[in-house]
């Protein structure tokens, strides 16, 4: 089977400079899975010098003060699913008449105008975010694949970025996920949801992913863990790593595990317990906050030129301590001073 849509469009952005429409826009159908919900953001824990030596931020747009600060009054979105006719995904695009929605970025250049199978109904869960970055996977697409599991044949696109971390397949049999991978495919009729939100419903989801690990760990409480990242994912390196690691141990009785090194039934044994969770900001802290629960803190060492509040929203939703430092810049990486994470870890509850 093969398809033109891919050509319409390409044909359409670059010679009619006819923007695609969201392809939310053309549903058949649409329903509130779950109410959007007005919530207060928490204050951040940090030093009082620390705000000042951002350098840049990032998925955020302009300064990250106010919501470090706390008390803002915001609205978590609301889950909708949404019911789409006759609707191709080709190369990690989406596409019905003129709507486009891009799942990843596209493999080739050239469009590709193969389709390999035909669905009559499936739900697709998986997220731009959590196709690139693995913390998202786990923080989005697990958490959104119970909703599609529900409403029809789970399917994602074949093997995103976040599939290729080896941590993927074991929080896949954890979670008792069995999704059909798809390159290409022309859908009879799709479901797909609005689930950006961090609402309460999202928040109980996420707590039955974590109920399904903790099942099988022994959580004695402890101190607290260290998760080392080293060079793994997009860079951004904390050269005395190891150092910080080291000094926590010895100082605090902090446990130590290295992301790039131990197995999920290491790093969740490891991690189940803390209090604490400490690393430089990245998608291997959420190791330990799927097995935290509520009271718990999360201190994130940020590069200055990369400053991101993923973790907060995530620590807003399930009622943890976030707190951050940042670091001083040394080349392309950056090094954390001992005393400032101490001094910081002293303001969590």
């Amino acid at each position: 089977m093969w398809s033109g849509r891919p050509l319409m469009d390409m044909f359409k952005r670059r010679a009619l400079r006819a923007p695609a429409r969201p392809l939310f826009e053309l549903a058949a159908r649409q329903w509130t899975i779950a109410p959007s919900e007005p919530a207060v953001t928490a204050r951040a824990y940090y030093l009082p010098d620390q705000i000042d030596r951002i350098i840049k931020s990032a998925f955020m747009e302009g300064h990250p003060r106010r919501l470090v600060e706390g008390g803002v009054p915001i609205v978590h979105k609301a889950t909708r699913g949404f019911v789409f006719k006759d609707v191709h995904l080709i190369d990690g695009v989406l596409y019905k008449n003129d709507g486009t929605w891009h799942l990843r970025p596209r493999a080739s250049r050239l469009p590709q105008l193969r389709v390999q199978t035909e669905i009559d109904h499936a739900a697709i869960y998986c997220t731009i975010p959590g196709n690139r970055y693995f913390g998202h996977w786990l923080l989005d697409d697990c958490v959104l694949y119970p909703l599609a599991s529900k409403e029809g044949l789970p399917v994602t696109t074949a093997q995103p970025p976040a599939k290729q971390v080896p941590h993927a397949d074991a929080y896949e049999r954890r979670f008792e996920m069995k999704p059909l991978r798809v390159e290409s495919a022309f859908f009879r009729e799709l479901v797909m949801f609005d689930d950006l939100g961090q609402n309460s419903h999202k928040r109980e989801r996420f707590g039955r992913l974590r109920e399904k690990l903790l099942a099988s760990l022994d959580a004695e409480p402890h101190p607290g863990v260290f998760i080392i990242r080293g060079d793994s994912g997009q860079r951004r390196i904390l050269k005395n790593e190891l150092e910080v690691a080291e000094h926590l141990r010895v100082r605090r009785g902090f446990r130590v595990v290295d992301v790039t090194k131990a197995d999920v039934d290491t790093l969740l044994q490891t991690c189940v317990g803390a209090r604490t969770v400490v690393g430089t900001e990245g998608s291997h802290l959420i190791h330990g906050l799927l097995v935290m629960p509520a009271g718990g803190s999360v201190l994130t060492i940020q590069p200055p030129k990369r400053f991101s509040l993923v973790y907060k929203d995530l620590a807003d939703r399930e009622r943890l301590n976030f707190g951050f430092v940042l670091g001083a810049p040394d080349g392309d990486d950056f090094v954390a001073d001992l005393t400032e994470v101490e001094r910081t870890l002293d303001l969590l509850p």
